[in-house]
Parts: structure tokens; sequence; C-alpha cells
């Protein structure tokens, strides 16, 4: 009683985790389409082999390290691009070392320590800090570019602002609603948003950020929200780049980075 208990326990707790394994894998691809057929590959071996998973004592870690197995074992692809803008993307990335991406958004993104991340990539603690070191380095010193905000709230607002400046951006402006979003980016158009989910008037960012887009073509997002997992449901398409709040300087930071390397566009339906 006591074995089939602690399965379905273990099997709880991978589902519970299975958002951010999509949030991950969709991050690492730059397309929610391949992020998530790595995520359903990943189930499928989990369900395959489910007492190899178990033997970790983190759910959350067997689940990213079958992850890994898988995308290690596939040559780490990334997927197929469909416009101008993530084919740049794909160039920038050539330039990254082996391995850092993956150890920068497992740390910065989803929590892990160094010793897990070392679990999951099946490398040392020491090693997957270093990675860590040499990714943010990387990204930093890539290139800069003009950053608009969708944010309501004043404070939020001129944290981003402080962070976008401190990274060597520019700032185009703060939308506080739908329509002021909109106005703001037909007066200089930026080479970021990033958006909120609810604004000030109980308009949408999401349907904000449509509008823009439809206008402006491809220009890469983060949302921001502090309910991430209800927006990682798999039953609608959801925002490629994805940070919760409270954030923290970092998170912001390399999600910026992440959206100007896969500058994917998908956006949650209104």
């Amino acid at each position: 009683m006591s074995e089939n208990n602690d399965t379905n326990d273990f099997a709880a707790s991978i589902a519970d985790n299975l958002p951010y394994l999509r949030r991950y894998a969709r991050a690492l691809t730059g397309n929610q389409q391949t992020g998530d057929r790595f995520a359903e590959a990943t189930l499928e071996a989990i369900i395959a082999d489910a007492e190899a998973a178990a033997r970790y004592a983190n759910p959350k870690v067997a689940l990213f390290g079958a992850f890994h197995s898988i995308w290690s074992s596939t040559g780490a692809p990334v997927s197929n691009t469909d416009t101008a803008l993530e084919a740049r993307a794909h160039e920038h990335m050539q330039d990254l070392t082996t391995n850092t991406r993956e150890a920068i958004l497992l740390h910065v993104i989803e929590g892990f320590s160094f010793t897990n991340i070392g679990l999951i990539m099946g490398v040392s603690a020491k090693e997957a800090e270093e990675n860590v070191s040499i990714a943010l380095s990387e990204m930093a010193n890539s290139f800069s570019g003009k950053i608009m905000i969708i944010e309501d709230e004043a404070i939020i607002a001129m944290d981003l602002q402080g962070i976008i400046s401190q990274m060597g951006h520019a700032n185009t402006g703060v939308a506080r609603t739908h329509t002021a979003a909109v106005e703001l980016s037909k007066k200089e158009r930026p080479n970021l948003i990033l958006a909120d989910i609810q604004l000030a008037d109980n308009s949408s960012g999401i349907e904000a950020v449509s509008e823009i887009l439809g206008a402006l073509g491809d220009i890469p997002v983060i949302f921001i929200t502090a309910f991430p997992e209800r927006l990682l449901t798999g039953e609608r398409r959801e925002p490629a780049f994805l940070i919760a709040k409270p954030y923290t300087e970092e998170q912001v930071s390399l999600a910026i980075s992440q959206a100007m390397f896969f500058a994917s566009t998908e956006t949650l339906s209104a």
C-alpha cells in the first residue's frame, strides 16, 4: 500500500511540474510546438521506465533529467525557423558556448541549484556554475536594442526601466493601458516588448500585444504574471517567454537576453 502511495505521489509531482518543463522546453527551443514535442517525449520516457525516474530524490529533477537525456541524445536541436527574426536568433545562438544556455535557464528561470543542474545535465555542480557564469557574460555582451514596457504599476515600471538601462538597452516608454500601448508602439518601433497581463483599466496586455504585433510584425515579447502556471495549460497558444511576479533582476535580465536570441512572437489567444 505504501509503495502504491509513493508511486501515486511521484506521478502527481510529475504532473504538477509539467507546466514548468513545457516553459523550459519552449524557451530552449524557441518554439511552443517543438518544446511541447520534447515534453511529450519526456513523459513517454518516464512512463516507459518509471522506476529509473523514481530513483531521483526530487520528482522535478527527475522530470528535467529525463528531458535532458532526450535532448542530449538528439543533438540538442532547435526548432525550424519560420521567420527572418527567428533565423537571426538561431545565428546568435551559434556563438554561445555549448551547454551554457541550458544551465542558465535551469538556474535562473527554473530555480534549480547548481547541484541539481549537475544531476539534470550529467555534469558536476562546479561545471554547472561555470556554465551559468559563461552564459551571463556572453548574453550580456551580445547586442542592445529598444524595449517598450506595458505595465500599470508605477514602481514595477520604474524597476524594469532601471534593469533595461543597466543592460545597455533603451526604453521607448511605459504604457499603462491597451490603448496607450498601441499608441506608444506607433511612435517608435521597439525591438522587444515587456508586457504585464492585467492593465490599469482592466484591459488585457495580451490583447494589446496582439494588436501591436498585427501592425508591426515580428517583435519578441516577454509576458509578466503572478500566476504563470495558469497560462501554461497547453489548451491554447501560449507566450514563448514568461516570467513570474515577484521576479528578480537576474530573471528579467535573462528573459530579455533570451527573448532577443529566440524572437518568437507566439501569444495567448484573446
